[in-house]
């Protein structure tokens, strides 16, 4: 009898994590172009300094569903990034790539610079986890200055 108390305890307890996992929303392309074009509006409105503080907080508004938003210059400085905030030490990340070997920055860059705005894909852990999986950002130059913002689904 205790046996099945245990074996059905246990069937319970995996059936909860199983539908907490199938709970758990992915961000939508239309929710990430609104997320950033909110946070660009933010950074014109109360400047770059304000801006990439609310950016930067994990428990900010631009930190939902199984993504976020981060904040660059054109220079490849990483301003804001709520979930590895060490991105911001860097000086400039134009020499980091993706486990494929894409150089990221550099198109995050080049989209931002030339085009003002646009989808960039390439390989990147999930919040909370290691191992780096097809991500698809969009960047959105914030218009007449050397920053843009970006945000991504996960594939």
């Amino acid at each position: 009898m205790r046996r099945i108390v245990h074996s059905t305890a246990l069937v319970l307890v995996l059936a909860v994590c199983f539908a907490g996992m199938a709970w758990a929303e992915s961000a939508t392309q239309d929710e990430v172009v609104s997320k950033v074009e909110e946070a660009a509006a933010l950074i014109q409105e109360k400047g770059v300094e304000e801006g990439a503080k609310t950016i930067g907080d994990k428990e900010g508004p631009f930190v939902w569903k199984d993504t976020y938003v981060f904040l660059m210059d054109l220079d490849g400085k990483m301003l804001a990034h709520p979930i590895k905030p060490e991105l911001t030490e860097n000086a400039n990340l134009l020499e980091v790539k993706d486990t494929d070997g894409k150089p990221l920055f550099v198109d995050f860059v080049e989209v931002a610079g030339t085009k003002g705005s646009g989808w960039v894909d390439y390989m990147w852990p999930k919040p909370g986890e290691d191992a780096p999986v097809a991500k698809s950002s969009y960047i959105l130059r914030v218009e007449g200055t050397p920053y843009f913002v970006g945000a991504g689904i996960y594939k």
